[in-house]
């Protein structure tokens, strides 16, 4: 039967007013698993996809804003293409920063050569103006290398430990390195050789050294913070790998390879990795936890 025509006009008239005040879909952001360190960036210090948007305000489901902190030698372009885009597209406000620039290594996009204590206060700022930003009252961090343990100094002797809820470190510097492995990361990244010589950082994160035996006295985890340190068995710079992981309440030690053995990743690999990048998304949530599949991943640095 016919519709009366005065129905039918009524009837597309009110699709069409719903269709004027629908909000459009939010475009996904595209998710590179397969970068190499320096991958598609206009600059050095441009953010990384989706992340650092001010007026961000986190939503019920994510109510903590996450903070992205690189590695030695890099920057937070080159280190979160893959992970910046992936926590925005899975509805977190994300920021991210460059730290650590020394004896001029910012200029050429090398970042974090400069003293672990001064980064340290360069997050703690970078922290706070975050959390004005969005109104959250704690943030989440999630640090490659360097990056995922700076955060404990600036936890542990900077009051940083009330302003985080949880730390997920991808193959953290914990407990030191072997010069060799500074080595090895400065090999991959162009520029970076050249201030080897030049980094407070690098001699601060060296087996045994006073940086690191400060850092762990005592204990390696504040109250009230959770851990997840996620490793490689084939790191060839945070070595033995079993280095990077902590003790503690509330620590959660993951070996890719255990759950996945065609994971052969390594320390550079670590920010692309998706089986990785999927325990992130589990440690941030934990209960909706991600079950990522069980593909080969290839490392960077062809080791």
């Amino acid at each position: 039967m016919r519709k009366p025509p005065l129905a039918l006009a009524a009837a597309v008239a009110a699709l069409a007013a719903a269709a004027l005040v629908a909000p459009a879909a939010q475009a996904s952001l595209p998710v590179i698993y397969d970068g190499v360190l320096g991958y598609a960036h206009v600059s050095p210090t441009a953010s990384p996809p989706g992340a650092n948007n001010w007026s961000c305000k986190p939503s019920r489901a994510h109510p903590r804003p996450v903070v992205l902190v690189h590695g030695t030698f890099a920057d937070m372009s080159d280190s979160w293409q893959a992970l910046s885009p992936l926590l925005v597209n899975k509805g977190y406000c994300v920021f991210a920063l460059n730290y650590g620039s020394s004896n001029g290594s910012g200029v050429v996009g090398i970042y974090a050569t400069g003293d672990i204590v001064n980064s340290a206060r360069e997050l703690s700022s970078f922290v706070d103006r975050v959390l004005a930003a969005t109104g959250a009252s704690q943030v989440d961090m999630v640090g490659h290398s360097q990056g995922g343990m700076m955060p404990r100094y600036y936890m542990r002797f900077d009051a940083g430990a009330d302003k985080v809820h949880t730390l997920v470190g991808l193959a953290p510097s914990n407990h030191g390195t072997t010069v060799n492995g500074l080595f090895t990361i400065a090999e991959h990244i162009p520029g970076a050789t050249s201030f080897v010589g030049l980094c407070q950082a690098c001699e601060e994160q060296a087996a045994g050294s006073a940086f690191i035996a400060n850092l762990n006295a005592g204990r390696e985890t504040e109250p009230g913070v959770s851990y997840t340190v996620i490793e490689s068995a084939y790191d060839e710079v945070v070595t033995p790998y079993t280095s990077a992981f902590l003790s503690g309440r509330d620590v959660t030690n993951i070996t890719l390879q255990s759950q996945c053995p065609l994971d052969l990743g390594e320390h550079l690999s670590m920010p692309y990795d998706h089986i990785a990048d999927a325990d992130v998304l589990t440690a941030l949530d934990p209960a909706h936890p991600k079950q990522p599949p069980c593909t080969p991943v290839l490392p960077i640095s062809g080791g």
